[in-house]
């Protein structure tokens, strides 16, 4: 029976000298009278419990079977080791005792679980076991303690340097003292699990956070948790002993009231309910709180108490409050950005827009991702709004990117998010676009804007559904159909390496072209009714109908701003209407006004002289092409002025001189 503190030699130490038992050491046990020394072990523990029995027991014990030593014991099957409860060796006790059972007598009893007695000749038995060489023992004899469902709970044991004879008569002794040291253990692990349970049960009262409280049959607080000092904002000491119904409102005491006879009506196990619509609670300075309150019953002693838990829920009802309030308020926003949408509808009767509008038909109702192309101000936005509107996710918000309206530095941010501390200035979580749109669609205005770093993570999104936000080591998963939108040459970005070939395929699915206006014939008349009426019903003014001679200027016009320059125009030519009527005349180009476009100056015989004016408007529309071809970026490798072989000051005066302005953005 070696212990964790001994060396590997001598084992010794924790045995005294051998020493003769004084008084009882010489008698032999074969005069042993059994009664007799029942009586003395009986007397001894008879009055003891808890350590004070177990030490009593191994004392009495030895004398009464005049051995020298007598142990009790705990076991710890996990690691096969006895803890001594108590250890009375040769007139004295040894503390802290604890062996691995593996090799020794004690192996043999708690493995076979029963009675086992070696009278004589220990050492020749166990010749290496180092505890019974250090005491020089020559007979053992222990018996295991058992659960009442037979699991080894320690044992008890004698051992003597003199043999230990067969004896019926001290077997019997020693089980029934075995079986009352059993019963012991039990009580105090029993005790120990109780204690154990209510040291939890405090700390879990202890580290709720709603008001626990006890009520006593006349619903005066008995006992209350740490939790409703805070939520009731005052010492608990106050509120032992008052009547709770003093803590809620009149109504709500009275409803109480009702609430526990309702109960007690119930069968036991069922008493218990949350309270509907929660209680109005009172702090003791007089601030009330919404709270969600259970109720239940339970009886001690022929006495009923009560149990209530309160929580105080006045920051949800005000954050539902509040929802409810912006919920109100986006619908609000939904229908007046419907409005604004209904006014910018696709109008029109031409064959290039009837097709478009087939187009738009076709694929809307799939989750196809689309590239939608043509010049500025063709409307682009529209479109993408229109497929959207008609899509299978139309109930879900469309969100817009404008891939060239945010700096470079920042659109990986802006359109897959970023954690916190994931570059300077990112104090806080941010959700991307993308994230955004999850379940929905999102339209990427000017997406030949886009740098090419962040190509390939678009096309990650459109092959995978998945992106990695800045700074995090987290893949998210979304649900996103892609709208795209350029009035680039991709293809032509392509060949020049500005733009991936592999992204600009999967961008390609369902390519929809968008006529200019100038081809759209009729439509720029009926477009230029609609904005006029418009924009006179905004502005209070009454308009006439268009004349026939706006009509031809306005179709004479190439409008190289597109549907946007329209808008503009007869915006300007509403507020300086005259007496009701469109004033054209400070509101469109002037070269509009000899009644030649574009397409009738290229039908010209090339030996004609062309006026001062028709230069000037060539000039001018050359320049407006190469603005729109570069994006309105007037300097610069990709600028309108390296386009046109031109210092970027040559351009900026011509612009200048020519009335040259970027279009409106709307």
């Amino acid at each position: 029976m070696t212990s964790p503190l001994e060396s590997s030699s001598p084992p010794a130490p924790y045995f005294p000298a051998m020493t003769t038992p004084p008084g009882n050491s010489s008698e032999p046990l074969q005069d042993l009278e059994t009664d007799s020394a029942l009586r003395a072990i009986l007397e001894g523990t008879a009055t003891e419990t808890g350590q004070q029995f177990f030490a009593s027991l191994v004392k009495n014990l030895a004398k009464a079977l005049r051995t020298h030593g007598a142990w009790v014991t705990e076991y710890f099957p996990e690691k096969r080791r006895l803890r001594a409860l108590a250890f009375w060796m040769d007139g004295q006790w040894l503390q802290d005792y604890e062996v691995d059972i593996a090799g020794s007598p004690c192996e043999e009893v708690i493995d076979k679980q029963r009675l086992v007695h070696f009278p004589d000749r220990l050492l020749e038995i166990y010749p290496n076991e180092p505890d019974v060489m250090a005491i020089g023992a020559v007979s053992y004899m222990g018996v295991p303690l058992q659960d009442t469902d037979g699991t080894i709970l320690g044992h008890l044991a004698v051992i003597d340097r003199r043999p230990l004879p067969e004896e019926p008569r001290v077997h019997a002794i020693f089980k029934i003292f075995a079986a009352r040291a059993a019963a012991e253990l039990q009580r105090l692990r029993a005790e120990a699990e109780v204690r154990e349970r209510e040291e939890k049960v405090g700390r879990l009262l202890s580290s709720a956070m709603d008001a626990i409280i006890e009520l006593d049959e006349r619903l005066c607080v008995n006992r209350l948790n740490p939790a409703t000092e805070k939520v009731f904002r005052c010492r608990g000491t106050s509120m032992v002993g008052q009547d709770f119904r003093r803590f809620v409102s009149e109504e709500d005491g009275t409803r109480l009231a009702g609430l526990i006879n309702e109960l007690d009506a119930r069968p036991e196990g069922e008493r218990s309910r949350w309270i509907p619509g929660g209680l109005t609670a009172r702090c003791p300075e007089g601030q009330s709180f919404p709270a969600e309150a259970t109720i239940s019953r339970f009886e001690l002693h022929r006495r009923k108490f009560t149990t209530l838990i309160l929580r105080n829920v006045n920051d949800r009802v005000q954050a539902e409050q509040k929802i409810q309030s912006l919920t109100a308020e986006t619908e609000l926003l939904r229908e007046r950005l419907q409005a604004l949408h209904d006014d910018n509808r696709l109008l029109g009767e031409s064959p290039a827009l009837r097709q478009v509008l087939r187009d738009i038909a076709q694929v809307a109702e799939t989750d196809a991702t689309v590239l939608i192309l043509g010049e500025t101000g063709t409307g682009k936005e529209l479109v993408a709004r229109a497929i959207h509107a008609a899509g299978k996710r139309r109930e879900r918000s469309l969100i817009t990117v404008n891939c060239a309206a945010i700096p470079a530095t920042l659109i990986e941010s802006e359109l897959f998010g970023h954690e916190a501390g994931a570059f300077t200035g990112a104090t806080k979580k941010r959700e991307g676009r993308f994230a955004l749109a999850d379940k929905s669609t999102i339209f990427l205005d000017e997406i030949g804007e886009l740098p090419l770093d962040l190509q390939s993570k678009l096309l990650r999104v459109l092959q995978e559904g998945e992106f990695d936000p800045v700074g995090s080591q987290h893949t998210k998963k979304v649900n996103v159909r892609v709208l795209a939108a350029t009035n680039r040459d991709l293809q032509q970005s392509v060949r020049e390496g500005r733009f991936r070939e592999d992204l600009y395929y999967r961008l390609n699915v369902f390519p929809l072209r968008l006529p200019p206006l100038r081809e759209r014939g009729e439509d720029v008349v009926r477009l230029a009714s609609a904005f006029a009426q418009r924009f006179a019903a905004k502005m209070g003014r009454p308009i006439a109908p268009l004349t026939a001679d706006c009509a031809r200027r306005l179709k004479g016009y190439s409008w190289p701003g597109n549907v946007r320059e329209l808008q503009n125009v007869i915006e300007r030519a509403v507020i300086t209407a005259t007496d009701g009527r469109l004033n054209l005349d400070r509101a469109l180009p002037e070269a509009s006004s000899t009644g030649t476009s574009s397409v009738e100056t290229t039908l010209d015989p090339p030996d004609r002289i062309r006026t001062a004016k028709e230069l000037e408007e060539l000039e001018r529309t050359n320049i407006l092409r190469a603005l729109d071809a570069a994006n309105w970026k007037v300097s610069g490798d990709n600028g309108a002025a390296n386009l046109l072989g031109i210092n970027a000051s040559t351009l900026s005066s011509r612009m200048k001189a020519l009335k040259i302005q970027k279009p409106d953005s709307r």
